[in-house]
């Protein structure tokens, strides 16, 4: 697999260009051992998640590792890719995007348990312990808000607030018309405003 080893390349986006074979179809090859078939989806892929990659964890270097996981990811597991819960390309951002955030979660627990000997050795100057239950209150407020949306709501409105997608970018994960994309999020805010009882 080293020989699929990431370079950034130009936009090959779907727009403006030609794909001869589907991106399903090449995933569908994947699965059976196809190499070939791989390859031209690397190629046909890999500016793409390369650049959500980049986005989320920032450094180049660890975003080409990064990006590196996840075509291993897609070559090991192109087999699970079921067409009928959405688009191979929406598939593929969504496990960059997964790995991406671990990437970033690692390095914070890291740098979390350097200063943690600092930090637990500070005078506390407020109730620390109330602010949590409240922080913990009010998360669970939310939660509970999200489980009366429906799934497609659910999904639109996690994408664009809680990863921080554009509607664009929720659009072309999501598979969608931008604005169908825009009408899921602003129905989706409009049930948790009414839910929560809040002004959003």
């Amino acid at each position: 697999m080293s020989r699929f080893s990431v370079v950034p390349s130009g936009d090959e986006s779907p727009e403006g260009a030609t794909r001869p074979v589907p991106l399903e179809q090449l995933l569908r090859r994947a699965a059976t051992g196809d190499e070939t078939a791989f390859a031209e989806l690397y190629d046909a892929v890999s500016s793409r998640l390369f650049g959500l990659v980049r986005r989320v964890v920032r450094d180049p270097a660890q975003a080409e590792e990064v990006t590196q996981e996840v075509f291993l990811e897609i070559w090991r597991h192109s087999a699970r890719f079921d067409p009928s819960k959405g688009a191979a390309l929406s598939w593929m951002l969504t496990i960059a995007h997964r790995k991406a955030v671990d990437r970033v979660r690692s390095a914070e627990a890291s740098r979390n348990r350097d200063e943690g000997y600092g930090a637990s050795n500070q005078d506390v100057t407020h109730d620390s312990t109330a602010e949590a239950v409240v922080e913990r209150l009010d998360a669970e407020r939310v939660h509970r808000a999200l489980e009366t949306l429906t799934p497609v709501q659910r999904q639109a409105l996690e994408l664009a607030y809680l990863s921080g997608y554009t509607h664009t970018e929720v659009a072309t994960m999501l598979d969608l018309p931008l604005g169908t994309a825009k009408t899921r999020i602003r129905d989706g805010l409009i049930r948790l405003r009414d839910t929560l009882g809040v002004t959003l």
